[in-house]
């Protein structure tokens, strides 16, 4: 798929879609939970989907409602009629792949846990030395996909290297904290990502699960005997996807994104710091942020940034620093290179084409701004965020952006162009 993005201004309100990091969570919870989930503003993106359709090969019952929310009916034991084993797939899904397999390690028969794109080039040597540790037989593809495993888990005190993926870690939380007998602890080194375990530990205390940490290096995981049968989650709205409708508004015109919690836990709610940095005009209440580019002539302003525990935002944040009058600086380049695409040198590549440098030093990006964004063509590399990124610069540079593989974006937010479109000014 080809999209053509011209530049020009924009103005209007959207909502923030659903975010897949909560909307993959709650359905790892409603899996577990031995009564039913009523899942509110279910999100829609190809995670989404096959995070839906893994809880339902292992054994979760799925009903759409008439408003658009979702019933499931758990599986909590993660039992199965019959003897044959279980194959799942993970789709593209890095944080699925991570949180489902030991989740399905619960399970008490050999299980096979596939994916599809770069996840298969992703390395799952983590599981190749933890889960034999906890009772569980692993055999993987020299440390990548497709892995087979067979439980039951078994949880007990282990030490863990987080600075690879804190995703690793949140699927430990959801099998501990729902096969507990006793008290348990993982004490965790190097832990990266930590706003996404806070967002992990808030799902599970909704549910109804005790789990403590001590300056996120030491998690407790205590057994809990009742739970209420029936709860409701709502899944938030996404501040990764809004990130790049917010530096739209901060690059060309003035956006109001709605369905935002201010007061969320996901680590992409630091765009507003390099927003602000940036000095484009910032208004924000409790559910809505408003963004404005600043006025008259005056362009944005160089910043400095750390995306350790945000590497996410580096695509939008590279599209903000394109148009700042000055080098902005992101830390945290080397949380980049097991993503859909290494994503520091897919930047480097991509915004070079529009006429935007970008140097990598050690693990600091230097994007240097105050030249212009020209137009010309680009590759997704088959990388939602990158396509994003792209479409954003393309707003105010100048001539059009022609965006190849740009139906990356289904794995995250499959409304993005939609979106777009309808809020520039014909």
């Amino acid at each position: 798929m080809q999209v053509t993005i011209q530049p020009g201004n924009i103005e209007g309100t959207l909502v923030a879609p659903a975010s897949k990091s909560s909307m993959q969570r709650a359905c790892a919870a409603a899996l577990l939970h031995a009564g039913t989930t009523t899942i509110i503003n279910p999100g829609k993106s190809n995670d989404d989907i096959a995070a839906l359709e893994v809880i339902q090969q292992l054994g979760a019952v799925i009903t759409l409602q008439h408003d658009g929310t979702l019933l499931i009916t758990g599986n909590p034991s993660l039992s199965f009629a019959g003897k044959e084993d279980k194959t799942i797939s993970c789709g593209e899904s890095g944080l699925g792949i991570r949180m489902f397999s030991p989740i399905a390690a619960i399970a008490d028969k050999q299980i096979r846990i596939e994916g599809t794109g770069s996840l298969v080039k992703r390395p799952m040597n983590f599981f190749d030395e933890i889960f034999p540790l906890l009772g569980v037989q692993i055999k993987s593809n020299d440390g990548k996909l497709p892995i087979v495993i067979e439980g039951p888990l078994k949880p007990v005190d282990i030490s863990i290297d987080g600075s690879l993926s804190s995703q690793f870690l949140t699927g430990l939380l959801f099998a501990f904290a729902k096969t507990a007998k006793k008290s348990v602890c993982i004490t965790v080194s190097n832990l990266k990502s930590t706003p996404y375990i806070d967002l992990t530990l808030g799902i599970l205390k909704h549910f109804g699960y005790k789990v403590e940490h001590n300056k996120y290096e030491k998690f407790f995981i205590e057994p809990v005997s009742e739970i209420k049968d029936s709860i409701l989650y709502t899944v938030e709205g996404d501040w990764s996807g809004a990130s790049f409708l917010l530096v739209a508004g901060a690059i060309a015109g003035d956006i109001t994104v709605k369905g935002l919690d201010a007061f969320s836990t996901q680590a992409d709610k630091a765009i507003l710091q390099a927003l602000m940095s940036s000095s484009a005009h910032l208004s924000i209440t409790e559910k809505e942020v408003s963004v404005k580019k600043p006025s008259g002539n005056s362009l944005l302003k160089p910043f400095q940034f750390d995306a350790t525990h945000c590497p996410d935002l580096f695509p939008p944040l590279v599209a903000l620093a394109a148009y700042g009058d000055g080098t902005s600086v992101i830390e945290g380049v080397g949380r980049l290179t097991h993503k859909e695409s290494n994503r520091a040198l897919t930047l480097q590549d991509s915004f070079g084409k529009l006429g935007v440098q970008i140097d990598l030093q050690d693990d600091l990006m230097l994007v240097h701004g105050g030249k212009g964004v020209k137009g010309g063509n680009i590759h997704s590399h088959h990388d939602h965020r990158i396509a994003m990124a792209g479409a954003v610069a393309a707003l105010s540079a100048s001539s059009s952006v022609i965006i190849e593989e740009a139906d990356a974006i289904n794995k995250s937010y499959p409304d993005f162009y939609d979106h777009i479109n309808s809020v520039i000014k014909k």
